[in-house]
């Protein structure tokens, strides 16, 4: 019998996956946050600051990098603001994306906070283009990150933070071409500008804001919106690719997605950072 022997040299490698490719998403979807997710200080369910203890360990052991919310369809009927402070006095809302429930908002920013602390992972914010504002968005920002003597960052110190968190990763626009607005891809190029240019780094926090990418393999959208987004402020442009799958569809991943065509598609459009 023939013999192989695979030889390893581990001295020598080519590059390096980036660990924020295997990140993980979650939304105000099903009992994906309440119940999934988040149960509360007070069930009889083992919990920390009421999440559930079985599920932030099992998402520490996967060593899960970055965590995305509020959405999804959600962030974009998200308004921040109704999540924060005491419980019992936070708004009631319809989530209109995922069955017209009626959420008590009991998770908001803290709680996310906390829970991606749990796991040790970085948090992922999506901000609210659909139906919010650009002020909405900065005061978030600010909230979350300044370290000064705001208004905002004196309403996050009484709701129990005293320093800033760290954020890396905000998105901006989520299925704008779909529940995030309709959007079409020269529009959504304007307000994904608009928008950015009020994401501020504050007290030493640097953002990466994160572009809506197209949906499946909508070059168009890829096209159009590219050389519009490469000249914003002439900062580094992150972008996510969309492609949703049912459980048990036959649906096959688009065959572009494994070839390097669309690889190169988006190099081009990256080839001015070279210069």
């Amino acid at each position: 019998m023939k013999q192989v022997v695979l030889k390893i040299d581990v001295e020598r490698t080519k590059s390096t996956i980036a660990p924020e490719i295997y990140g993980q998403f979650s939304e105000h979807l099903g009992r994906c946050i309440y119940e999934g997710i988040y149960v509360g200080e007070d069930s009889k369910i083992p919990n920390v600051r009421g999440m559930r203890k079985d599920v932030v360990e099992a998402l520490r052991e996967i060593r899960m990098p970055v965590l995305r919310w509020p959405g999804g369809c959600f962030a974009d009927e998200y308004h921040w603001k109704d999540g924060i402070g005491a419980k019992e006095e936070r708004k009631r809302i319809v989530n209109t994306n995922w069955g017209g429930v009626v959420e008590n908002n009991h998770f908001g920013t803290h709680e996310f906070m906390d829970l991606c602390a749990q796991i040790g992972c970085e948090p992922y914010i999506a901000l609210n283009m659909g139906s919010g504002t650009v002020q909405e968005a900065a005061d978030w920002i600010e909230y979350m990150t300044y370290d000064g003597d705001s208004e905002l960052a004196k309403q996050r110190k009484r709701n129990g933070q005293e320093k800033p968190w760290k954020l890396k990763y905000i998105g901006v626009g989520n299925e704008s071409w779909g529940c995030g607005g309709s959007m079409e891809p020269e529009y959504y190029a304007d307000c994904y500008r608009h928008y950015r240019t009020f994401c501020r780094n504050l007290s030493g926090n640097e953002l990466f804001p994160v572009a809506c990418g197209p949906n499946g393999e909508d070059y168009h959208w890829t096209d159009v919106i590219m050389p519009r987004l490469k000249t914003t402020l002439r900062r580094s442009v992150y972008i996510i690719i969309h492609f949703l799958r049912e459980t048990g569809s036959t649906r096959e991943v688009p065959r572009s997605l494994m070839k390097r065509s669309i690889i190169r598609r988006f190099a081009r459009h990256f080839a001015w950072k070279k210069s």
